[in-house]
């Protein structure tokens, strides 16, 4: 690969999902205010966020191969933040208890060398058990999982929390969507396998 590779992300979930790829990449914090625009749709948010973050990174880094990603969770079309302390992680459990949660995953790559941008949504949606206030508390003891939109990680033991899940690719739902990013990277001319 002749570009260098570079996930604008400071999440560990990413960074492990895309080490499943096996080709050499590094991390870097984008820090972009995440700030959802007035009227703004939860999954343009996510796009534009996706973009924004790849686009920051590739300012710094101009030949760069740059992945920016970004998720938001919807219940009955609002939005669903990233809950941060454990209060808000219980309301956002008991109001999604025995429903549907859409993830809208958004996936940007960004040639920096070309001004190429590659960028789209991958929703997933998961229905959750019907969970009481016990299992609620037990989980977020366990897992934490304050920095998670939707408070939920599938990837650990979130995966109790959830009845069943439909979407086109699996690591969508961790938040970066692999199918999608291999046909962006071969687009770009770099070939996974």
């Amino acid at each position: 690969m002749k570009q260098t590779l570079i996930l604008a992300s400071s999440s560990t979930y990413r960074r492990e999902l895309l080490q499943k790829l096996q080709i050499p990449f590094s991390s870097v914090s984008p820090h972009v205010d995440e700030t959802p625009l007035e009227n703004e749709k939860p999954h343009e948010t996510a796009l534009r966020l996706s973009q924004d973050k790849a686009r920051k990174i590739g300012n710094e880094y101009p030949h760069a191969l740059v992945i920016g990603c970004d998720q938001v969770a919807t219940l009955d079309g609002e939005q669903l933040g990233k809950p941060l302390n454990h209060q808000n992680a219980t309301k956002q459990l008991q109001s999604m208890r025995g429903r549907e949660v859409t993830f809208h995953s958004a996936l940007c790559l960004f040639n920096a060398a070309t001004g190429h941008m590659q960028a789209e949504v991958v929703p997933y949606l998961v229905r959750f058990r019907e969970l009481t206030d016990a299992q609620i508390e037990n989980y977020l003891n366990k897992e934490q999982p304050y920095h998670c939109a939707g408070s939920a990680k599938s990837e650990g033991l979130g995966i109790a929390l959830m009845e069943r899940m439909l979407g086109e690719d699996p690591n969508a739902l961790i938040g970066l969507p692999l199918i999608r990013l291999i046909s962006m990277l071969n687009n770009e001319g770099v070939s996974v396998i």
